[in-house]
């Protein structure tokens, strides 16, 4: 039929218009960032709570990538310092002695 889309075509359209008002960022690791986080990705979050929700994401990390040694450990404290700007640089250093102590 003429004029009539194929409901395929109408469903393509929609995703399409969403994925359009989606706002999506990423941000990249340094180059030198070496051993178990070489490679990975990197979301970036809107934070009203900035302490409580790195300190979970360094956990998470810490979980998911299988941490247990010191050097590990620093290299990503290393990887939020890089990838984040200096005012939140001292919330990084809280959130990461919180899990010392």
């Amino acid at each position: 039929m003429e004029g009539v889309e194929e409901p395929s075509k109408v469903k393509r359209k929609k995703n399409r218009h969403k994925r359009h008002e989606r706002i999506s960022f990423s941000a990249t690791l340094p180059g030198d960032v070496s051993g178990v986080f070489a490679g990975s990705i990197c979301a970036v979050k809107l934070s009203k709570d900035p302490f409580s929700d790195i300190r979970e994401s360094i956990l998470d990390m810490i979980d998911d990538a299988g941490i247990h040694d010191w050097n590990a450990i620093e290299e990503l404290v290393y990887c939020y310092i890089a990838l984040n700007s200096p005012e939140v640089h001292q919330v990084i250093v809280n959130a990461f002695l919180s899990l010392c102590s």
